[in-house]
């Protein structure tokens, strides 16, 4: 299960890897056209807010997955080995909980903006706000992932977290 936890991270990256470049040569390029031509690219603007948007939210999930994301840990770290899990539990949860509250709001913008037009590209403002039911449901995965491996006792996982953390949760 963990290569293809670590293949579809993998591919994600790769993703966020084609998405930034597409924003670069997109960006760049129409500043080139402004200044040196006196035209431009139309789209570019819309297409990388959209991109930088799916990039924030799919790059949340990698972090997530690679327990990347910043926190505080001084308190945690008073704990012995069973009051880190309790924390890691307690932190988990709560972040699954968070996952819905995300998913269950991106879903009522995606529902409400399905049929909104983008202003230059026609594209569905829906698929700018489902890329948080995308975050979500990837995101409470990691963690459906993390919790089961806490359940299960497997030391290496658990000690991970423990050991790259603290026990941050």
């Amino acid at each position: 299960m963990n290569r293809i936890i670590e293949g579809f991270t993998k591919s994600l990256q790769c993703l966020i890897a084609i998405m930034l470049m597409i924003m670069v040569v997109l960006v760049f390029g129409n500043v080139v056209l402004r200044y040196g031509f006196n035209s431009g690219i139309i789209v570019s603007e819309e297409v990388s807010r959209m991109l930088f948007i799916w990039v924030t939210f799919l790059g949340s999930v990698v972090a997530m997955r690679e327990n990347a994301h910043l926190g505080s840990n001084f308190i945690v770290n008073a704990f012995g080995p069973a009051g880190r899990r309790i924390c890691l539990l307690a932190g988990r949860l709560v972040m699954l909980y968070l996952c819905w509250l995300v998913f269950r709001g991106a879903l009522d913008q995606t529902e409400i903006n399905l049929s909104v037009p983008a202003p230059i590209t026609g594209m569905s403002m829906g698929l700018f706000y489902s890329s948080g039911i995308v975050f979500s449901v990837l995101g409470a995965l990691v963690l459906l992932c993390d919790l089961v491996k806490l359940a299960t006792g497997s030391a290496q996982s658990v000690d991970r977290f423990l050991d790259n953390t603290g026990g941050q949760a």
